[in-house]
C-alpha cells in the first residue's frame, strides 16, 4: 500500500493543475478596479483597486489561493505579479509560493543568491 501523501503534497498537486503554462497567460488588468466573483472572494471585500498597494496585494493573495486556471489568467497580470513577488511571497502559503516559483523561475530570481564566477 502506498504511503498517504502529506497535506502540503495534496495541496501542491491541487494547485499545480490550476497553473497557466506560462506567465504570459496572465493577462488581467494592471490598473483600475477588479471585481472578484464570490467563489474567490467569499469572505470580505470583492472589489479591489489595483492602484492602491494594499488592495492590490489583497487581491493577489486571494486569487492564487482560491482561483482556478481561468481565474488566474483573467485576474492576474504578469508584470504586476513579477513586480509584487518579493513581498507577495512572504504573504502566501509556502506550498503555493514554492509551486509558483518552481514553475516560473522568473518569480524566484529576485531571491536567489548571485552565482559566483568560476
Amino acid at each position: 500500500m502506498a504511503p498517504t501523501p502529506s497535506v502540503p503534497e495534496v495541496r501542491r498537486g491541487r494547485f499545480a493543475r490550476r497553473l497557466p503554462a506560462t506567465l504570459a497567460e496572465l493577462t488581467g488588468p494592471a490598473h483600475g478596479t477588479v471585481g472578484l466573483p464570490l467563489h474567490l472572494a467569499w469572505s470580505g471585500p470583492t472589489r479591489f483597486d489595483l492602484d492602491r498597494p494594499r488592495l492590490r496585494m489583497s487581491c493577489y493573495r486571494i486569487v492564487p489561493a482560491e482561483g482556478q486556471h481561468d481565474d488566474l489568467t483573467r485576474h492576474l497580470n504578469r508584470d504586476l505579479l513579477i513586480k509584487m513577488s518579493p513581498v507577495l511571497r512572504t504573504l502566501i502559503g509556502r506550498d503555493i509560493r514554492d509551486l509558483w516559483e518552481d514553475a516560473f523561475p522568473e518569480l524566484a530570481q529576485h531571491f536567489l543568491p548571485p552565482t559566483s564566477p568560476t
